[in-house]
């Protein structure tokens, strides 16, 4: 088990995999089954089960791959320092010291250990009863090799379920017509989580096959199969299964059996029909010769056969999976409060809150006495999202003109917010900060205005360019659903005047010339629907749509986004330009 297990976070992190076996139909058998268990995932890279023996330089490939060779080829293999070899034949698996190899992160590792110990060995867990069991369990799992491979596979399937728990509410939607275009933000995913240390997380999520069950699996409006329908009951599952743990294998077996249903629709077996020869056929003293085969005749017999079991019709005749929603699952914010922490918070948001107040009320002595207190509260996130609240509650217009001592405290809280950040800006702290810093301003001199941004410009988060293009994604997702929103909220005057006052300004172009409006919390905004459930109700009305409706629909997105590029763009470049000119801005 815990050589699968080895073998497993091997594929998943793109590693190179190499089986050697005397047994040809083995090594075809181990290199299918270990694709087999990343569904949903897709193995994406070179992929050649029996590699012929004249072709083993193939192996100094610098891509990974999964190969097999036959076992007599184990002295040309030996010197192969960054490849994982498996032996089939003895069951030994060989990592090279200079091949870095994460394993799944606990709890995850243990619990499908044992998961798959209750599978593959049931009679551990009776071993040391004084009376044998009174079921039948044991000698039923000897009987049925196909649901045994089926419950494999479910335990797998609930180990991905568990790891990517609420990745949906992390899709950034850039696109809706005439194709979705769906992005994923790691930073975000692994920030809520609390996966940032975990190697074997960042290095799935930057995987090839990884983006491919982003593109395929992100649409909101598709037809949906069993793993989604396990992605979004996966947290009452692991909510029953820690009252009660004998649920685990009992979920295992209903994910097993409906596999096996899904692969097997018919519960009558397949018996193939095999002609016997005649009575008394074996009692010939001499075989007659075989008669001259008629090769039209035996072309019509098999067309006949071929028109009656045709595959293509068969196929034609079954009722399609009709597209739906796909369901989101768990927030990924509420997943850990399943966890019933208790956050202590209050009294300091509540201190910072006065400080930020006493700053732009000019009442610089009050906000000094608190601002150690402040600056000590910033080590949290919490109080670093609190401060962007905040902050952008004092911004009206495009531009906030301050006093020297207000620019600078004000300056201060936001280096030391990014300074308590990562770079990978996993709590949208820098995103949410960036349009903010270039609205708070001080005048030098006569014509000489400072902006915020010349001062943070210091931190590395703004070298990071997944950051940059997770921001812009954000502004595209949030100009989408200004852009769609009023059509899917009620039209009568108390919803309109809501909606005015949850979503304003409501056009995009206004939305540009005061970003910081809408960088708030989806807490805050729960009664809106999501991008995810704006673009499902698109894709599921784009059919019925005239053929002049669905050019004019996809355009106005279009110009969404060169609008948001030119306005990210300019963002992205004003830091580079600042660094190398004066950190001011001449009016």
């Amino acid at each position: 088990i815990r050589n699968v297990l080895v073998l497993f976070c091997a594929i998943m992190t793109e590693h190179k995999i190499l089986f050697h076996s005397k047994s040809y139909n083995r090594l075809t058998e181990g290199c299918r089954a270990l694709t087999a268990l990343m569904f949903p995932f897709r193995y994406s890279h070179v992929y050649i089960p029996l590699l012929p023996a004249a072709l083993v330089e193939v192996l100094s490939t610098p891509t990974p791959f999964i190969m097999g060779v036959h076992s007599s080829l184990k002295t040309d293999i030996a010197e192969l320092m960054d490849v994982i070899v498996a032996d089939l034949d003895g069951g030994a698996i060989m990592v090279p010291d200079g091949v870095s190899l994460p394993l799944l992160p606990e709890p995850l590792l243990s619990h499908s250990q044992e998961a798959l110990s209750m599978v593959l060995q049931p009679e551990l867990s009776c071993a040391d009863h004084a009376f044998p069991p009174s079921n039948l369990r044991l000698t039923l799992r000897m009987t049925q090799p196909a649901m045994l491979d089926k419950e494999i596979r479910a335990i797998f399937m609930r180990m991905f379920a568990q790891l990517l728990q609420g990745y949906r509410s992390c899709l950034t939607i850039i696109r809706i017509h005439p194709r979705p275009i769906i992005t994923f933000h790691k930073a975000a995913f692994l920030g809520e989580r609390t996966l940032l240390d975990c190697d074997f997380t960042t290095r799935v999520l930057d995987c090839m096959f990884f983006t491919s069950f982003v593109c395929e699996r992100g649409p909101p409006w598709r037809p949906c199969d069993v793993w989604d329908e396990l992605y979004s009951s996966m947290s009452d599952q692991l909510r029953l299964e820690a009252q009660d743990p004998h649920k685990v294998l009992l979920h295992i077996q209903e994910l097993a059996q409906q596999l096996y249903t899904n692969e097997n629709p018919n519960p009558q077996p397949y018996v193939q029909k095999i002609l016997k020869p005649p009575d008394g056929a074996f009692a010939r003293i001499h075989q007659p010769p075989l008669p001259t085969i008629n090769t039209g005749q035996v072309q019509a017999i098999i067309d006949e056969g071929l028109a009656k079991n045709n595959l293509n019709s068969r196929l034609q005749s079954l009722r399609p999976v009709q597209p739906r929603i796909v369901p989101i699952g768990l927030h990924i914010s509420t997943i850990h409060d399943l966890r019933h922490i208790v956050s202590n918070s209050a009294r300091r948001l509540e201190v910072l809150k006065n400080c930020i107040n006493c700053i732009f009320e000019n009442k610089i002595s009050d906000a000094r006495k608190t601002f150690p207190a402040v600056l000590r509260a910033l080590k949290s996130k919490a109080a670093r999202l609190a401060l962007c609240t905040e902050l952008a509650q004092h911004v009206l217009g495009n531009k906030a003109m301050l006093e020297h001592q207000q620019f600078d405290l004000v300056v201060r809280l936001m280096n030391c917010a990014l300074q308590d950040d990562s770079a990978m800006d996993e709590h949208g702290v820098a995103a949410a900060l960036l349009p903010l810093a270039t609205a708070f301003c001080r005048k030098l001199c006569t014509g000489v205005i400072q902006f915020a941004y010349t001062c943070i410009q210091e931190h590395n988060v703004w070298q990071n360019q997944q950051f940059w293009e997770a921001a812009f994604y954000q502004d595209v997702q949030r100009d989408i659903k200004a852009l769609y929103l009023p059509r899917v909220v009620d039209t009568s005057p108390s919803s309109r005047h809501s909606y005015n006052t949850m979503l304003s300004p409501v056009s995009p172009r206004e939305n540009k010339e005061f970003p910081w409006k809408d960088r708030r919390s989806g807490f805050a905004r729960a009664q809106e629907p999501s991008a995810l459930e704006i673009a499902a109700e698109q894709m599921r009305v784009w059919p019925a749509l005239d053929q002049d409706k669905g050019p004019a629909m996809w355009r106005s997105p279009k110009t969404q986004l060169g609008t948001a590029s030119l306005s990210e763009s300019s963002l992205a470049t004003m830091k580079s330009n600042d660094i190398t000119n004066d950190n001011v801005t001449i009016t």
